[in-house]
């Protein structure tokens, strides 16, 4: 509702002729220039304690209209008129605002007895300014001269509040211009863990900014190896397809080894993901980041969004509690300039090396091993360049082979004959250990193949270390770390990419609840819980990883590999227990066919099931587009032998004291005031179809019937609207491992019973729990158990955060 509707006011514009300051408010002499003083209407604002008080005085007829472009939303302004619309946001600190005519209220009723209360934000005095600096008739009046902008000091003057005590917050702030930026989410960092981000926020429709110092996407080097969670990831989002294309897929490898008495031979070759490991793409994709971060900027721009580019981060500040909707000031500046920029962000994600600029500190340790990195096409007769492989010369040291796209190969050379402090003071110097010189360490390593360059299109050299943050965000939840900002590693083992955007695929839905209301502290701090134990294990890993490869024991590098292929596929990065992933016994470890079950903390296995609109086999876990919804995963056997439990449980969810219910109402008004973005593609894909009957929930399906068994009528109008994710359980042939979806989830399901799987919007499973269809209250009861397990972390958006 505007001001106007409110309240009856109509009021209009004259132009300002002076402003003059005092030592508690500031006057603002409204009308023609001719006009006197004393007879001018004028505006005027004082800074009482944290309260600001506006009057208006009108000796002549009313003027009409002030609009603050911050605190009451935009400035609107014709010829004539201005009108007051939107009263600003809840979050804003109360101020009392009156428009009065000596005795009586200004208003389109001149007879109103008492003041009109507005709500106004301390950027009003910025907004204010700028808004009546151009109502300056600037042919008869310098702008600078008849109006000076004032002074910080000016606005923040103030006198002590009744009890003598002033706000040392309100005092100290930096007031931000009016022309400062503003998104919900600010990420430093247009790498891999940045730009996925940054494209999911996009997608969910929320205001994300992106700054990087550099001038482009990666060109050359850095990372290049996916693993097969992260291909499934970007399944999920329906970018794989360009990677699958480009990039080299690498199935196996193998192991090298020469010592003193014996030349260069293959000590053996391995599968590189075993059929341990249950999943759509066992192998290592081979795609330069490059191509990576291409995905995510065309994805971006589809969306209107893109990077800023050429500047560097530099600090960031926090604005005082309910200034507004933005919590944080970001500090950035050009590479051509000193000129700080500001811009104002609800939450702050760091993606780059800069935890000292955030305010983290990063522990661990160098190890004083030297490599040297080189990418280029080979000239050689060594028969193993299009695996994965390891070379050790016991003499020389050890070289990594990983085939790139292009036709290129990187090899990883360890600089054994420099590990010495002098070598390590050359490289800190970037001295010696030059290009020519690692690749005369290939040769002696690859020894006695041949080995020569084509073409080399990057070098590099690092020093191994592992480090971790010691927190992945600040005690406000509104800065986080990600990627490389948070952990650092060895290259070797194709993980700190892969790492980096699963650090911002779980902090991406937290993030979009936590911007429309919906998430609660808990939520927030998951991610630190989730994330942190994830990279400790890399950290881990990679330690005993690259002393294995240096050492060249290709027997305890294949045990140590073997180990630890679940974490190395991406698989095995498991989140423990906690307020979103609840442990639930669901059957005793007997009943599990499958090592890999829906298991809370772990993502769903790979299966295949008919989608029962329209015949086609689809891979489940895939099938439903991530928007940022949960999804809940009903299993029954017969739908008519569950009839009872289901009518039952879609009442009680679609009742009005049902919170899922509730939730999903908010969420359906939030998507309305700031729904996700759309693209061209849309039109083919259709997301619509999987939140139609909630934005924020995807209920489906699963039974054994056949189609021919029964009709989409005959379910619940809940399972009726949610009919795309209907499926049938009848096509175990096409699946990894030969099985039903629900034996491989859930193991043995009794026909009597009904199971639920509730899924994150990253794929994790949440819970899991069992009931007897027979019972009449069973499905009333998972009902409520559902509501049990949202309330943990989430909340409505107008409820407060507890």
């Amino acid at each position: 509702m505007s001001w106007r509707e409110r309240n009856g006011a109509t009021l209009t514009p004259t132009k300002v002729s002076s402003w003059t300051s005092k030592s508690d408010h500031f006057d603002i002499a409204t009308g023609p220039a001719q006009r006197s003083r004393r007879r001018s209407p004028q505006f005027r604002l004082s800074l009482t304690g944290q309260s600001l008080d506006f009057c208006a005085f009108f000796p002549g007829p009313p003027p009409g209209a002030l609009q603050n472009a911050h605190a009451i939303q935009a400035v609107r302004r014709s010829h004539t008129t201005t009108s007051i619309n939107g009263i600003s946001e809840s979050n804003q600190i109360p101020v009392v605002a009156c428009l009065s005519h000596k005795s009586k209220i200004v208003s389109g009723r001149n007879d109103q007895p008492a003041p009109l209360p507005l709500t106004l934000s301390p950027f009003f005095f910025v907004r204010l300014h700028n808004f009546l600096a151009t109502s300056i008739d600037s042919a008869n009046t310098p702008r600078a001269a008849a109006y000076p902008h004032p002074s910080e000091e000016q606005i923040l003057r103030h006198t002590p509040s009744p009890n003598g005590e002033v706000s040392a917050s309100l005092s100290r702030m930096q007031l931000p211009r009016a022309s400062t930026p503003q998104c919900q989410v600010c990420v430093v960092g247009a790498g891999p863990a940045g730009l996925m981000l940054a494209c999911n926020l996009a997608r969910f429709g929320i205001d994300v900014q992106v700054i990087d110092d550099r001038d482009g996407k990666t060109t050359v080097g850095r990372a290049d190896g996916l693993q097969p969670k992260t291909i499934e990831t970007f399944r999920q989002m329906r970018l794989a397809d360009p990677l699958l294309q480009r990039g080299v897929k690498v199935f196996d490898i193998s192991f090298w080894r020469s010592t003193s008495t014996e030349q260069l031979h293959r000590l053996g070759r391995e599968v590189h993901y075993p059929p341990v490991i249950d999943v759509l793409d066992p192998c290592i994709l081979l795609a330069h980041q490059g191509m990576v971060e291409d995905l995510f900027m065309d994805d971006m721009r589809l969306r209107g969004k893109e990077v800023i580019r050429n500047v560097s981060f530099e600090s960031y500040d926090q604005l005082p509690t309910n200034i507004g909707q933005s919590s944080l000031q970001v500090n950035y500046k050009g590479a051509d300039s000193d000129d700080i920029q500001p811009i104002l962000a609800e939450f702050l994600v760091g993606c780059k090396l800069l935890p000292c600029k955030l305010r983290v500190e990063a522990v661990g340790v160098s190890q004083p091993a030297i490599w040297g990195v080189l990418d280029g096409e080979l000239i050689t007769d060594f028969p193993d360049i299009w695996s994965k492989t390891l070379v050790y010369s016991e003499e020389h040291g050890s070289i990594l082979i990983v085939p790139r796209e292009r036709n290129m190969t990187r090899l990883y050379i360890e600089l054994k004959s420099c590990q010495t402090p002098t070598a390590l003071a050359d490289l800190a110097r970037g001295d010696d250990l030059g290009q020519s010189f690692v690749m005369e360490q290939a040769r002696k390593i690859m020894a006695p193949f041949n080995i020569d360059w084509s073409c080399i299109e990057w070098f590099g050299r690092y020093q191994v270390g592992q480090r971790l943050a010691s927190h992945f965000s600040d005690e406000t939840a509104s800065v986080f770390l990600a990627g490389d900002a948070s952990h650092t590693h060895s290259p070797k083992s194709a993980q700190g990419m892969n790492t980096a955007m699963h650090d911002s695929w779980n902090l991406a839905w937290k993030l979009n609840l936590a911007v429309r209301g919906f998430a609660r502290p808990e939520l927030m701090c998951s991610y630190e819980e989730e994330r942190r134990k994830v990279a400790l294990d890399l950290v881990n890993f990679d330690y005993e990883h690259a002393n294995q490869i240096a050492n060249g024991d290709a027997v305890a590098l294949a045990k140590n590999f073997l180990f630890n292929v679940r974490f190395i596929s991406g698989i095995g990065a498991e989140y423990g227990p906690s307020i979103l992933t609840q442990p639930s016994i669901i059957h005793d470890e007997a009943s599990f066919p499958c090592p890999e079950a829906a298991r809370p903390g772990s993502i769903l296995p790979p299966a295949k099931v008919t989608r029962y609109i329209d015949a086609n086999p689809v891979d489940i876990q895939l099938d439903i587009p991530m928007m940022g919804q949960f999804r809940i995963y009903l299993f029954a056997w017969d739908v008519f032998q569950s009839a009872t439990f289901l009518e039952s449980f879609c009442n009680s969810i679609s009742s009005r004291t049902s919170f899922v219910n509730a939730l999903s109402a908010a969420a359906t008004a939030s998507y309305a005031r700031q729904p996700r973005t759309t693209v061209p593609e849309d039109v083919y894909t259709r997301p619509e179809r999987y939140v139609k009957a909630s934005e924020l929930f995807t209920f489906a399906l699963i039974t054994s019937m056949r189609k021919s068994e029964f009709e989409i009528s005959d379910l619940p109008l809940l399972l009726q609207e949610n009919r795309w994710t209907l499926y049938l359980d009848n096509v175990p042939e096409q699946d990894t491992r030969g099985m039903r979806c629900t034996e491989k989830w859930l193991g043995r399901l009794a026909p009597g019973e009904v199971a639920i799987i509730t899924v994150r919007p990253d794929g994790y499973v949440g819970s899991v729990r069992r009931w007897d269809a027979g019972l009449d209250e069973s499905g009333a009861n998972a009902a409520k158990w559902l509501d049990q397990y949202y309330g943990g972390f989430l909340k409505l958006p107008n409820e407060p955060s507890t």
